[in-house]
């Protein structure tokens, strides 16, 4: 309640200060038409009483109407000026008086002053004729002082620059009679002074000046030419000299207003009459017509009160006779006014948004309503349609108030369409209506949104630092800078590293940009936190997961696996002069750190190209023979093995290998590696390297049993997780030892005596290999770096394959 009080409170005051406004006296400026811009009116602010330094903050300016273009105030000076050219015939038509009235608004708080500007004629406007020359039929019987009347000159200046005098070139048969009707009613009539003869001059040619008030005074001229006829003594007479009508405005075409009589005594077309106006007012002419043998005046145009409430006509009543005679009166017609304008809204103060927090009775805009009928045509009701929340307070006569009257939600609707219909009093009664278009300004009460909580980014392995990985938007339905979203990365760091070491984010885009180049072998997927926060205040934010997944990229050629090497070296391998056709030559193995199809290997024999002798596994990389050997048969063959992955583009690597045929006697001194799998057998060098193999694994063993029971005592299922192992043997004479989640490929090459046993445990790369290597009777010769858990388990696999050969 003391809200709504004091609400009603500051509307009183409101309407108090606007009856103040309009009660107190109105501020009254004369300034001439055709004035220069810039030309001072007068001193505003001081005769409203304002002061200067309050013009500026309190939005000081003339309400908008169509004549406010016109006018200007200097708000440093209060001084009101000349805007744009004045044209007073333009504004005011042909009335004596030019007023227009104006007002004046201020804010904080609001008011509404009104005042008057009177526009000033000057000279600006010659007289002018409506016509070059005038034909005046006179006849020669016509006696001195009869009277002919003269075309009338029309001026759109008014009072003391309008028509004041017309002149006649000196001659001694005519005079000028000079009259004045109304205020701004001026016409001259051509008097005989001495009788005519039309034998001697039967055509006079006289220059006819209208003279305007002005000074310097313009004028214009009319060319008369008097032809003088034959005898025709009989003038016609009007019943009157004055006829008054009235008409409404708007009356249909053909609406009769008067008819006009005049009688002529003579006879035949001497006595026949003829009607027609004579006033050359081309408005007036528009307006009615008179028909030339009843006299009938009618409406033949556009009847408006706005524009003339009373228009005067001069008729002629002129006979048929071979010398015409006429004679003259004046009709008064008075426009009777009709509701025929509409009502005219204006918005003469607009507040260009509201909050969408706005109090009920915060006022929105000043409307002001005017119509220019008269009486009740003029009276004026409002109302306001097409929203609820809007309502209009009548302020003093036809100034009202639009203010809120409910509450606004800028999510919902921005902005509302305030209709404002103007009825009028009169019958039937006729309305207009507006469209104020109500901006709500936002407020910050929405978070920003982002599509998901989670979202999953792919980039590729090896791309540049600075490559846009994805962009983050976030959208907020409040508006300006509360919907102004900023990004940020929330998380300081992923597993240990920070995480603005591996992406950067645009905080205004939502743009993300890697800050590294990712290797899959080493970081296959991290994620991180964006932010998003608005600009409003206080500020408001909402987060969402981001899943980075690296793709692999085929970046990382094969590998070649011992015994043999990668081009640069020749590797040699003999096989006897007696080789069936599939006799194993030898086995080449690589590696590819690459994942999927990018580590997909193959084996081709690269030079020479077509081979004839030899053949590969693309698989396995087995080669063996195609056929037996011939006496043609080179004894040594260069081969180039070529091996290629699966990515794209393709990478890879090449192995030169000399195979050397050697005779049946020779084969004793071939080294192991060099003979066929299928014709070894077990000789004294295995059972070395058995017993070797086996002696190291018993020391090894021992050393480890206090490792392996303290990791048992760890976890209880540390070992049991693990199910029953398996042992593979392949063709080519390698083991595969394998559980449940574990697999070890031990590998042995063709020669006994060179043989290796290769470990590779699961996910092998280059990156990282665990391998151990017992070459001959040697010792355990080297043991890369490994984890804990890692070593538990090749423990466990040199146990168990010790056990394998002693059994």
């Amino acid at each position: 309640m003391p809200n709504q009080s004091s609400s009603w409170r500051m509307c009183l005051l409101f309407m108090l200060s606007l009856m103040d406004a309009a009660s107190g006296q109105t501020a009254t400026y004369s300034v001439s038409e055709e004035s220069d811009p810039g030309t001072v009116v007068g001193n505003l602010a001081k005769d409203l009483n304002l002061a200067l330094q309050e013009l500026e903050s309190r939005m000081f300016h003339i309400a908008s109407n169509s004549n406010e273009r016109y006018f200007g105030v200097n708000l440093k000076t209060g001084i009101l000026y000349v805007r744009e050219r004045i044209d007073r015939e333009g504004l005011c038509a042909r009335n004596a008086k030019c007023v227009l009235h104006l007002e004046a608004v201020v804010n904080s708080p609001p008011n509404l002053y009104r005042f008057e500007v009177n526009v000033l004629d000057i000279n600006d406007n010659a007289p002018a004729f409506r016509m070059l020359s005038s034909h005046i039929n006179v006849s020669e019987s016509a006696f001195p002082g009869e009277r002919f009347s003269l075309p009338k000159a029309s001026d759109a200046d008014v009072g003391s620059n309008a028509i004041k005098s017309y002149k006649l070139n000196p001659n001694e048969h005519f005079s000028l009679d000079v009259q004045s009707g109304t205020e701004q009613s001026v016409f001259a009539e051509l008097v005989l002074q001495k009788t005519l003869d039309r034998e001697k001059q039967s055509v006079f040619q006289l220059l006819l000046t209208a003279i305007d008030g002005g000074k310097p005074p313009r004028s214009g001229t009319l060319q008369i030419i008097i032809n003088v006829l034959d005898v025709n003594d009989n003038v016609p007479v009007f019943k009157k000299t004055l006829y008054k009508a009235h008409v409404k405005e708007n009356a249909a075409y053909g609406t009769s207003v008067i008819t006009v009589s005049a009688t002529d005594p003579d006879e035949g077309q001497n006595g026949e009459i003829m009607y027609s106006f004579i006033n050359h007012d081309s408005d007036n002419m528009d307006v009615f017509a008179i028909d030339p043998e009843t006299g009938d005046i009618t409406v033949k145009g556009l009847v408006d009160y706005e524009a003339n409430a009373a228009i005067e006509i001069r008729v002629q009543a002129k006979d048929k006779g071979q010398s015409p005679r006429a004679a003259y009166c004046k009709v008064l017609v008075e426009i009777i006014d009709m509701n025929d304008n509409f009502p005219e809204i204006s918005i003469t103060s607009l507040i260009n948004t509201v909050k969408e927090d706005a109090a009920i009775g915060s006022m929105v805009g000043l409307i002001t309503v005017r119509d220019k009928d008269g009486g009740k045509n003029g009276a004026v009701h409002c109302n306001v349609s097409g929203s609820n929340l809007f309502k209009l307070q009548s302020s003093y006569k036809n100034y009202y108030s639009l203010v809120v009257d409910g509450p606004l939600d800028r999510e919902s609707s921005s902005q509302y369409n305030v209709t404002i219909t103007a009825t009028d009093e009169g019958t039937p009664p006729l309305f207009s209506t507006t469209v104020i278009t109500v901006h709500v300004s936002d407020v910050n009460d929405n978070a920003p949104r982002f599509p998901d909580g989670e979202f999953d980014v792919y980039v590729k392995e090896n791309s540049p630092v600075g490559t846009l990985m994805q962009t983050m938007t976030a959208s907020d339905s409040d508006a300006k800078e509360n919907a102004q979203v900023t990004y940020s990365l929330l998380d300081s760091n992923n597993k240990g590293v920070p995480i603005s070491t591996m992406v950067n984010i645009n905080s205004a885009t939502g743009d993300i940009y890697s800050m590294q180049v990712f290797n899959y072998e080493e970081v296959k997927m991290f994620h991180f936190r964006v932010q998003a926060t608005d600009s409003g205040v206080p500020p408001l934010s909402s987060n969402m997961t981001v899943n980075v997944f690296i793709l692999d990229e085929n970046d990382n050629g094969p590998g070649i696996l011992p015994p043999y090497s990668d081009q640069g070296s020749v590797n040699t391998e003999s096989i006897p002069y007696s080789a069936e056709a599939g006799y194993f030559v030898a086995k080449i193995r690589a590696v590819d750190p690459d994942s999927g199809y990018n580590a997909l290997l193959s084996y081709h024999i690269a030079e020479p190209k077509v081979s004839n002798l030899f053949k590969i596994g693309t698989s396995t990389g087995e080669i063996r023979t195609k056929r037996r050997m011939s006496d043609d048969d080179l004894r040594t063959h260069p081969l180039v093995i070529l091996i290629s992955d699966n990515g794209e583009p393709s990478l890879s690597a090449t192995v030169s290998i000399d195979v050397v045929v050697v005779e049946s006697n020779d084969e004793t001194q071939t080294p192991f590696r060099q003979r066929p799998m299928k014709e070894e057998s077990f000789s004294s060098l295995h059972l070395y390297l058995l017993i070797a193999i086996v002696s190291v694994s018993l020391i090894f063993l021992l050393s480890v049993v206090s490792l392996i029971a303290l990791k048992c005592h760890r976890t209880d299922n540390s070992l049991n997780r693990y199910s029953a192992p398996a042992i593979t043997t392949h063709p080519d004479g390698s083991w595969s030892y394998s559980k449940s989640t574990q697999q070890y490929d031990v590998c042995f090459s063709s020669d006994t005596l060179k043989s290796d046993v290769v470990v590779f445990p699961p996910a092998f790369s280059t990156a990282d290999v665990d391998l151990i290597s017992i070459n001959g009777s040697d010792t355990l010769k080297h043991v890369q770096t490994l984890p804990k858990s890692e070593k538990v388990r090749i423990v466990q696999l040199i146990v168990y394959f010790t056990m394998v050969f002693i059994s």
